[in-house]
């Protein structure tokens, strides 16, 4: 990779970022009708992922070009970190700052995005020895490296991301639990669903990092993980599917938001499946996995397209039309990170 390259692969988390800082408070400025009052702070919420995204493609870029230094290594992930903390207090402000469903469905929306970014975070700090991998697939044994992460540190990552999960699946459940009690429970409890969907194909994604670094790696794991996270991808569409087919439009249409968020999830799967894939073996398409992310920004960003037509004619796909456009954006920055994944592991 040279430096143009790698230029360009850390410019577009911080264009994404950007458009969705931008578009997300276009769309809240006109704050009187409840649809912006959605959308819009979820945008915002949305570019926090990017920027999280950034932390871990400048991460990795970094070591590959031999510009990496202790203040890299400690700044980046720190950035992630925070990022997340601040949006999930801001989704707790939120939450309580209006007493209306608008407020209590962003806000809810708002903190599980602070779930996902805590987890790219972590994808983050894990990443600061991404190196490793490379070196450990070049080798034929399993000897543990003596500079990867000790089993304690192993522990802490996993637990991080883990929690994530866990929580935003209980907090998922506990939304849905309440559904009969407002339309409010059951939008926010279905979108919380798809981002724990998110939260847990990022584990697949930690783990896989973490368990090569290690050189702890096995076939099996490369069935495993991948398998997962395209089980989470497809947990969430069908389940947006099956929301899609209810009869009240303002609620169905949170399916909208369901299915993109399972898109996402499909375009962090190419991450896992390139880096199983070419663990101490040649894949000859390795070079054309990247083209799921790209594929699924597309789906997003069409999708996105005909829902801001039906907004026209009827107020409720007003919310998910921005929300997939801000969901395009996440899976557009994937595309980079696998890109560098790749570029890293076949020594390009």
């Amino acid at each position: 990779m040279n430096y143009g390259i790698s230029v360009l692969f850390r410019a577009i988390p911080v264009f994404m970022a950007l458009f969705c800082f931008s578009f997300g408070s276009f769309v809240y400025e006109d704050s009187l009708f409840p649809g912006r009052l959605v959308a819009g702070p979820v945008l915002i919420a949305l570019g926090g992922i990017c920027v999280a995204l950034f932390a871990t493609a400048a991460t990795i870029i970094r070591q590959i070009i031999n510009s990496y230094n202790v203040v890299a290594k400690y700044a980046l992930p720190i950035l992630g970190y925070s990022v997340a903390i601040i949006t999930f207090l801001c989704g707790r402000w939120y939450m309580h700052d209006g007493d209306t469903a608008a407020h209590f469905v962003a806000g809810h929306v708002i903190c599980g995005i602070s779930f996902i970014v805590a987890c790219v975070s972590t994808t983050a700090a894990v990443s600061t020895r991404f190196m490793l991998i490379p070196e450990n697939a070049a080798s034929n044994d399993d000897v543990f490296p003596v500079t990867a992460f000790t089993p304690v540190q192993v522990r802490i990552f996993i637990g991080i991301v883990a929690t994530m999960a866990a929580v935003a699946w209980l907090w998922a459940l506990y939304l849905l639990s309440r559904a009969a009690d407002g339309d409010a429970f059951y939008i926010a409890g279905h979108v919380m669903s798809g981002l724990a969907c998110v939260c847990t194909s990022l584990v697949a994604l930690v783990v896989t990092i973490l368990r090569q670094i290690c050189n702890r790696f096995v076939e099996s794991d490369g069935r495993r993980y991948p398998f997962l996270v395209i089980a989470m991808g497809t947990l969430a569409i069908l389940w947006g599917l099956v929301v899609l087919a209810g009869r009240v439009t303002s609620l169905s249409v949170t399916g909208y938001i369901m299915i993109g968020l399972g898109l996402v999830c499909f375009s962090i799967s190419s991450k896992v499946i390139l880096l199983a894939a070419v663990w101490r073996r040649t894949f000859k398409l390795a070079n054309r996995i990247p083209l799921i992310p790209i594929f699924t920004a597309f789906i997003c960003l069409f999708l996105s397209a005909f829902l801001f037509e039906m907004a026209s004619t009827h107020s409720a796909y007003f919310v998910p039309a921005r929300v997939l456009a801000g969901l395009g954006a996440i899976c557009f920055t994937l595309f980079s990170i696998v890109s560098i994944l790749e570029s890293g592991t076949s020594g390009k």
